[in-house]
């Protein structure tokens, strides 16, 4: 701890900034430990509590502005490009698509707290059209409330945090194998959920032009073609492929009741 007090007290506000920059757009970087460090250089009177809050939400504001406005001019490319680290991409970016559909707008808010959807927020807000000024206003809600809440941990808990290093630095080769041992097991599980899920990555398609063909053939009656994107980009006045209907997919168990035994089913989404 003393190291990285040390580490803080030499680089500041720019060292903690950058780590939260980083995370918030998307990089494996860790902000809360960053954010809990500079609490504690806060509480040693090293730096600045006030300007930590300040540089910590303008870092997190900027890297969630960057996101949004990814999202909003790459749509679901970008959401799937972040969620490609994940096992299932398409259950990853319909998680934080369910959260927005369940909780609205409010998820800004709260999306930091949450694993998985923090990331994926401002993009899936920029993706469905949300108002910048909307966006802004309760995005730097949330990101003051992240901030905030781990600045005033590592202010409150300096010397418990303290403790904890000291313990880390007397028993460091247990703790190496410990962490060893731990990464090992980690990646055994990511092998073991890739090939449980391996399944759900192929994907049957159909190109356009066949789809077309077949639509103007003889076998147009047979043929039923499905709108089902999510939530967010669709409404009643939007346009969809003629002769199609509409699923809602959060509502897949009830909906799927209603879809005829006898015809080929082809869906397209976002």
């Amino acid at each position: 701890m003393n190291d990285f007090l040390a580490l803080i007290a030499r680089h500041g506000y720019a060292l903690v900034s950058a780590v939260v920059l980083a995370e918030s757009i998307g990089l494996p970087m860790p902000a809360a430990l960053a954010l809990v460090t500079g609490g504690a250089a806060a509480a040693a009177g090293i730096l600045s509590a006030p300007m930590l809050l300040l540089l910590g939400t303008v870092a997190m504001l900027l890297g969630d502005s960057l996101l949004y406005v990814l999202g909003r001019y790459m749509g679901w490319g970008l959401l799937g490009f972040l969620c490609r680290v994940s096992v299932n991409p398409e259950t990853c970016i319909l998680r934080s698509a369910e959260s927005f559909y369940k909780r609205g707008k409010i998820t800004l808010v709260i999306a930091k707290f949450i694993p998985g959807v923090n990331t994926m927020a401002p993009p899936l807000a920029g993706s469905m059209k949300m108002r910048f000024l909307q966006f802004l206003r309760l995005d730097l809600a949330g990101a003051t409330l992240y901030v905030a809440a781990y600045l005033a941990l590592g202010f409150l808990f300096r010397d418990f945090l303290k403790t904890i290093m000291r313990g880390f630095l007397t028993a460091r080769h247990a703790l190496t194998a410990v962490l060893l041992i731990a990464l090992l097991a980690y990646v055994v599980y990511r092998v073991w959920l890739f090939r449980k899920y391996v399944v759900y990555r192929v994907v049957p398609r159909v190109q356009v032009q066949e789809l077309a063909q077949k639509l103007a053939s003889e076998q147009n009656g047979r043929i039923l073609i499905v709108d089902v994107r999510s939530h967010g980009y669709y409404d009643a006045g939007t346009e969809r492929i003629k002769g199609s209907i509409r699923l809602e997919p959060n509502n897949l168990s009830d909906e799927l009741k209603t879809l005829p035994k006898n015809k080929d089913i082809y869906l397209y989404c976002t």
